[in-house]
């Protein structure tokens, strides 16, 4: 326990020494969200995979997903890194930063406003933006607090309000440009990690041969290419986490901040073998839940005989990974965590401060005030996170799908269509954005499950706009 202490106090204290380094770095809005538009390729590409995996992958998605699909929950560790990174970067990312280059825009919202030529747009984009990252930070949180709580013991409540108070300064210190260089190190630190997660669960298990057999012998269907709770729930999932990162903000952003064109192809690569790495480990560990938990051995991750999924995983990591690793195994999920909340934290107030009150309400801010006010709303935004993941609404896994559904649904296509062509309109885009947006929340308000919610409504979203832009063209404009 002493050994923790000490590792997670310098760990602390790195983080903190860094963000005041880039405290005194950061001279414009610019440099505080997007680390002045000249991060090179390493940095973006760990920057891209440590802000696209968290605690909500190794502690929610990882256990629920690993104790019901079993092996085939790889299915969406392969097509997160195909689609999810490789085809982003190779698809969008140059185009990105060329077109924030040539609309002089940095958000999102900005992109959206000047190409449809709609301020409303840029409104609704804010708002979508506010309050759908808001339970996203909060899963975060909460798979953070979980893992506290498992490891040191300490009451959940506590552990949630250290990581909103560390998370805070963090971020309000040095925005992007601390971020960027404090990356590099989490995702050094995730990738060892994942790898004496994959020994340490491999030997606990006696071996990938005995896993898959002991897994067989609980139920055949844990190690068949699709697992008991059948494909349509097992394809929501992965096109829920696959096709949302096309217009997620939080990664979007990152190919504003790129350099040039030659760190997009290096991240590219650098980024999926990454990908590749995190996601394939995390859902093979995950599967393994089965065999070393149960509700004899385990009563305290158990409720009436069932799992209670987000606690599946802290308890595994305690049980496979010597005491001795284990610490490794807590930075893993710090670090993972550390840069989601960041990039969310960035997003968030830069919706409030860039797209809201610098568009709407006082439009010829100063760059100082701007960068000031984006200080306060990231605080402001972590405490609201924190109060949300207090109550624990839900699982981390409904969360999460709720968020990333409600957003790519607003967002997937007005964004692509209008990345890549020209003909669709502000009609088309409108419709696409808010009808995908309700269809996704009226489907998850009357029972479905958030993931297959969120993967119709972002279907619709594509759909409607190329049909609605062609509809508009043809019979009101004329």
């Amino acid at each position: 326990m002493t050994v923790k202490i000490i590792v997670l106090a310098a760990y602390a204290l790195m983080i903190i020494i860094i963000g005041i380094i880039g405290l005194r770095k950061t001279k414009s809005f610019s440099d505080f969200f997007l680390g002045g538009g000249n991060v090179g390729p390493w940095m973006s590409a760990f920057s891209y995979g440590t802000a696209y995996f968290s605690a909500v992958l190794f502690i929610g998605f990882a256990g629920k997903i690993g104790w019901g699909f079993g092996y085939s929950g790889l299915w969406i560790a392969f097509f997160n890194a195909i689609a999810g990174v490789l085809l982003v970067w190779a698809i969008l990312g140059w185009r990105i930063k060329k077109m924030s280059q040539e609309y002089n825009v940095s958000t999102l919202s900005e992109f959206l406003e000047k190409r449809y030529t709609s301020s409303f747009f840029k409104l609704m984009s804010a708002i979508v933006i506010f309050v759908f990252m808001i339970p996203y930070s909060a899963a975060v949180f909460m798979g953070l607090s979980y893992l506290f709580t498992s490891n040191f013991g300490i009451e959940y409540w506590h552990a949630l309000a250290f990581m909103g108070v560390f998370t805070a300064l963090y971020i309000v210190l040095g925005g992007y440009k601390s971020m960027a260089i404090i990356d590099m190190a989490f995702g050094i630190i995730m990738t060892a990690g994942v790898i004496v997660l994959l020994f340490s669960t491999v030997n606990a298990g006696g071996g990938i041969p005995t896993i898959t057999f002991k897994l067989s012998e609980i139920d055949p269907n844990l190690t068949q290419w699709v697992g008991s709770p059948g494909l349509w729930p097992l394809f929501s999932l992965i096109f829920l986490t696959s096709v949302a990162p096309f217009a997620m903000p939080q990664l979007v952003q990152k190919f504003y901040a790129i350099k040039d064109r030659r760190s997009v192809k290096i991240g590219m690569i650098a980024s999926t073998v990454f990908a590749i790495l995190i996601g394939g480990i995390a859902y093979f560990v995950g599967a393994t839940t089965r065999i070393f938990l149960s509700p004899e051995n385990n009563p305290n991750v158990f409720l009436d005989g069932k799992p209670i999924f987000d606690r599946l995983m802290p308890e595994l990591l305690t049980n496979v990974v010597h005491p001795s690793l284990s610490v490794l195994l807590l930075l893993l999920i710090l670090s993972a965590s550390m840069s989601t909340l960041a990039a969310l934290v960035l997003i968030s107030s830069s919706s409030f401060s860039k797209d809201f009150y610098a568009g709407f309400i006082k439009k010829n801010i100063s760059d100082k005030s701007l960068t000031l006010l984006m200080r306060y709303m990231s605080a402001f935004f972590v405490l609201l996170s924190v109060v949300l993941a207090y109550f624990n609404i839900d699982s981390i896994v409904a969360i999460l799908g709720i968020s990333w559904g409600a957003i790519g649904s607003f967002f997937l296509g007005p964004f692509i269509w209008g990345l890549f062509t020209k003909w669709v309109n502000k009609f088309g885009a409108l419709s696409s954005g808010l009808t995908g947006l309700a269809v996704c929340i009226i489907l998850y308000a009357g029972g479905m499950q958030s993931p297959e919610a969120g993967t119709i409504g972002m279907i619709v979203s594509f759909v409607i706009n190329p049909l609605f832009s062609y509809a508009y063209n043809i019979f009101i404009k004329k």
